[in-house]
């Protein structure tokens, strides 16, 4: 995003948080873990504890942003005692495209899960539930085409995530050809990591999704800090069970904001230009009409400067905001105008609905959203 980006008032808007692809970025964790002929080549930007560690426990605890974790230290200070830092996630800053982007090692523009919601031509596909608001689409595309791309380099490794996400569409497309073992309670996670370790795993893959939960039911407060606890207890557990030489190394795949009900509904004058719209309320696309972009992004400059990052389709290709090469196929999901905001709202799509509001979301390039954690501890030395 260009640095002398001004909002209609004059003032100039916050700075982009763009994903660092080349370097210190989701994306990159997996290639730097199974490099070439099995060795590990572990970069600048990544713990030095890995040097030492004949195995390694990847934890995703979904939803714990950079900034989150700063300033709720003292709720995780298990977590607080490892060595590491931040990166960034992918763009957009959502589940569905940043878990691809872990376990692939590539880039959005590379595996083609290019958002919560994308267009598949003939409908907008939710891919984290893989249907649109009546079908399930697994048939009319099958998870494994629509992402062919093979998970940690197309090695078979262990995955623990929870039994409801067992075989559907998503999972089948980001976590094809792996060995799944389903948890149903999180105290199950630390039992069965040891036991693979023990078994002689040298790489275990494990995903727990309770801190974007609550963050998405309850917002930030009370309810958010007891779910930090008991996350770190999680990792105190799985710590435990770890001989000195595994490391345990944790990261998540975005940050949250609490937006409760600041959303943002389109006019009627910007809704006749649009034809339908994908993504999600902090990374909304606007599909224009025919003929219709150019007044489109015009009035949505004129409607959101204020509060948003307004791009057209070609500036995020430019900016390669989701990767540097992205193929025609790919091209023709996204839409021809996206809303970024950088204030704590989000844009309201009918057809974008759930059971309930969430109260924090994500999605959008700030830092809150964009910065997450890869930090990493030696076994249970921190017992010893």
């Amino acid at each position: 995003m260009r640095v002398t980006d001004f909002s209609k008032s004059g003032a100039v808007k916050p700075i982009a948080v763009l994903p660092d692809y080349r370097l210190a970025n989701l994306c990159n964790i997996v290639p730097a873990l199974f490099g070439p002929h099995g060795t590990r080549e572990v970069p600048d930007w990544m713990p030095s504890d890995l040097e030492g560690a004949r195995a390694v426990v990847l934890l995703v605890l979904d939803g714990l942003g950079w900034l989150q974790f700063d300033a709720h230290r003292a709720c995780m200070p298990t977590l607080n005692s490892f060595q590491g830092g931040a990166i960034t996630t992918v763009a957009p800053s959502t589940t569905a495209t940043a878990l691809t982007s872990l376990a692939t090692g590539l880039a959005p523009a590379e595996h083609g899960l290019i958002g919560y919601r994308i267009d598949m031509g003939d409908t907008v596909m939710n891919v984290l539930r893989w249907g649109d608001e009546s079908n399930d689409l697994r048939r009319r595309y099958p998870p494994q085409q629509v992402q062919s791309c093979p998970p940690f380099l197309g090695a078979s490794v262990p995955v623990l995530s929870k039994a409801e996400l067992a075989g559907s569409g998503f999972t089948q497309a980001h976590l094809n050809n792996v060995r799944h073992h389903d948890w149903r309670a999180a105290s199950s996670i630390a039992v069965t990591i040891a036991q693979l370790i023990n078994d002689g795993e040298t790489f275990v893959y494990a995903y727990y999704d309770g801190i974007d939960k609550i963050a998405h039911e309850r917002g930030f407060g009370d309810f958010y800090n007891a779910e930090l606890r008991a996350a770190d207890t999680l990792v105190t557990d799985i710590l435990a069970g770890l001989p000195s030489e595994v490391a345990l190394l944790v990261t998540a795949d975005h940050g949250q904001v609490q937006v409760g009900t600041n959303t943002i509904r389109l006019s009627p004058e910007i809704m006749k230009h649009v034809d339908h719209q994908s993504g999600e309320g902090r990374f909304r696309w606007l599909h224009a009409r025919r003929l219709s972009a150019s007044n489109l992004l015009s009035l949505c400059h004129e409607a959101f400067d204020e509060v948003a990052w307004v791009v057209s389709r070609q500036e995020v290709l430019d900016e390669g905001w989701f990767g540097p090469t992205m193929s025609a196929e790919i091209q023709r999901r996204l839409g021809d105008v996206a809303l970024i905001p950088f204030a704590d709202v989000s844009f309201e799509d009918p057809a974008d609905g759930g059971a309930f509001q969430l109260i924090c979301r994500h999605g959008s390039l700030t830092e809150a959203e964009m910065r997450v954690p890869l930090l990493c501890h030696l076994g249970n030395k921190i017992n010893e």
